[in-house]
């Protein structure tokens, strides 16, 4: 039999906890590497306005759909049209491939983190660390396994004891950390170059690729078409304003990733210059900044701080993606909280094995010329959460009468002074920019255009 739904406690805790799934390793170190490749302050200002229409747009119409349904993803897309029911497997597929290879690079957030705290930062300076760790075979796995074990345990616990009390305790301390070491940041001399680079728009840097690259982040770090907010939404009481939270958990979201931005941006550019900041992704994070630390006063210090900092980003965030998974399979097989989540425990071990060894022991394996990891980020973040974003917004603009999921947003009376732009968003704009960024970002993968 299934458990009686489990729910928020009130409006705090549902934004806290959604705001904990948006905030992760995507705002931390891959947004201050898309806005330094992407022209700096011209990027941030493109992704401000596009979160404030197309981000929003999506993200209040999944937890609307989530609270309306009162299901998970699964089984919310079937039952407000069955034509589109086969959205649920997607949903269910995009998380389930997600979670393994993002708990292997929090696993590599956890060596980084104890490294530091032992102060040992030095030794993490040195540009063959980070290649010869995930290089090795029994470390990224251990690592991976602490990182896995930390997140079932608190999924577990279920909606309000564990996701919720979590949340309450991580964001804020998040956020604290954060604005501390962007503080310290800007106090180094040589800073204020590397904040005008980032805060103040040059438009003759503006492209398609800085739309393009705005639009792909803003879809990563907001956690939309993941089946997460779905999932959340259907934990969200009635008389909760969603106009309210969605707006909260998205100015949340936006300045961790802004915060973030002032953080890494300036010190990598005194260090290294703007060459350095292009050097992208991981390598950003793992090779680059500690080479920073290593540099500054008290570096292991604040090297420790941030590595905790990502740690609370990555956990959050894998709790939210377990936390989907675990709700698919609570509503489709009725199984217990406790049976579902073992299940996704066993299944993300065993799938994540290829990512945590991709770089070692299986390197010489390859799917279309990427590693294990390269391949499942990019067919579940580039391929299948754009298609599934493009048919949500088809299925809510066409196919059903949008006026019902308005009428669930404001179902209080609250007003929801942005109806026309949520209106033009999902039923035009949404749709078609997501699939100029499938198509652009297939062509990019395979070497028909650069990207």
């Amino acid at each position: 039999m299934g458990e009686k739904r489990s729910s928020f406690s009130g409006n705090i805790g549902f934004v806290l906890a959604a705001a904990g799934s948006a905030v992760g390793l995507g705002n931390l170190w891959r947004f201050p590497y898309l806005a330094a490749q992407y022209g700096g302050g011209i990027f941030l200002l493109v992704y401000l306005i596009l979160v404030l229409t197309f981000g929003f747009s999506l993200l209040i119409l999944e937890i609307a759909m989530g609270r309306k349904t009162k299901l998970s993803s699964i089984s919310a897309y079937g039952k407000l049209n069955p034509k589109f029911g086969w959205l649920g497997m997607l949903s269910l597929a995009i998380p389930v491939l997600i979670l393994p290879y993002y708990s292997v690079i929090g696993g590599w957030v956890i060596k980084y983190m104890t490294v530091f705290l032992s102060g040992q930062g030095k030794v993490a300076a040195d540009s063959a660390f980070f290649g010869g760790f995930i290089g090795q075979t029994a470390s990224p796995l251990t690592m991976f396994f602490i990182f896995i074990t930390l997140t079932i345990i608190v999924v577990a616990f279920g909606v309000e004891k564990g996701i919720e009390r979590v949340s309450k305790f991580m964001m804020p301390v998040l956020i604290l950390l954060t604005i501390g070491i962007a503080i310290f940041v800007a106090t180094i001399p040589g800073a204020m170059e590397g904040l005008k680079y980032y805060l103040l728009p040059d438009f003759s840097k503006f492209s398609f690729k800085t739309l393009c690259a705005a639009m792909g982040q803003l879809f990563y770090s907001l956690s939309i078409a993941m089946g997460i907010l779905v999932a959340y939404g259907s934990y969200v009481k009635d008389d909760i304003d969603l106009n309210k939270s969605a707006g909260h958990i998205e100015i949340f979201d936006t300045m961790v990733a802004v915060l973030s931005g002032l953080m890494i941006v300036p010190a990598v550019y005194i260090f290294s210059g703007e060459e350095g900041l292009k050097t992208g992704g991981a390598g950003l994070m793992f090779k680059t900044l500690p080479m920073v630390f290593d540099q500054m006063p008290f570096g292991n210090v604040i090297g420790g701080a941030f590595f905790v900092l990502v740690f609370l980003a990555a956990l959050t965030s894998s709790i939210s993606l377990t936390e989907a998974i675990v709700s698919m399979f609570m509503d489709k097989f009725k199984l217990t909280r406790i049976k579902a989540v073992l299940l996704v425990y066993v299944s993300t071990l065993l799938l994540g094995v290829p990512s945590a060894l991709g770089y070692g022991l299986w390197s010489h394996i390859t799917v279309l010329g990427m590693d294990f990891l390269t391949f499942f980020d990019y067919i579940s973040n580039s391929v299948m959460m754009p298609i599934l974003a493009i048919a949500t917004c088809l299925l809510a603009g066409w196919f059903m009468n949008l006026k019902d999921i308005e009428d669930e947003i404001t179902k209080n009376g609250e007003d929801f002074k942005r109806r026309g732009i949520f209106r033009v968003m999902i039923k035009y704009i949404a749709p078609v920019f997501l699939v100029i960024i499938l198509v652009f970002y297939t062509l990019a993968q395979f070497g028909f255009i650069s990207y």
